[in-house]
């Protein structure tokens, strides 16, 4: 599993987590899939396996992982019922974030609307975008 750690100041079980749940919840990890070991995934990013721990326990709390006693840690099966929420709470800061810019542009809600459905229809449009959004 590629999970790449920056030095943006995020603390390194966050970033974990942040990844792990974005793939979760995007569909790239499905229902039964087996997560690293906690081991192996510390040694390939080279963390503390307390910081593992830490993450694989805050996606456990979430209900995205279940630990099974001397198997390992796999996605949930319940997964999939949540995903769609999950998905909607994912993008809500981005969303924040368009609406602050447009507002501080001096871009009305209604324009900004117009603005989405205009970009959706051009990148629809494109080939290689129709595959990636499907």
């Amino acid at each position: 599993m590629q999970i790449h750690i920056s030095s943006d100041g995020a603390p390194i079980y966050q970033q974990i987590v942040d990844q792990i749940r974005f793939r979760i919840v995007s569909g790239v990890l499905a229902s039964g899939d087996e997560l690293p070991t906690i081991r192996g995934l510390a040694e390939s990013l080279q963390v503390n396996p307390n910081t593992v721990a830490r993450a694989y326990r805050e996606l456990e709390h979430e209900g995205l992982v279940e630990k099974r006693r001397t198997t390992g840690t796999f996605v949930s099966q319940i997964v999939e019922r949540h995903s769609a929420a999950q998905r909607r709470r994912m993008i809500g800061p981005h969303i924040d974030k368009l609406l602050t810019l447009s507002r501080q542009l001096g871009i009305p809600t209604e324009d900004l609307v117009t603005l989405l459905h205009k970009h959706d229809e051009q990148f629809s449009a494109q080939p290689n975008r129709k595959e990636e959004s499907q």
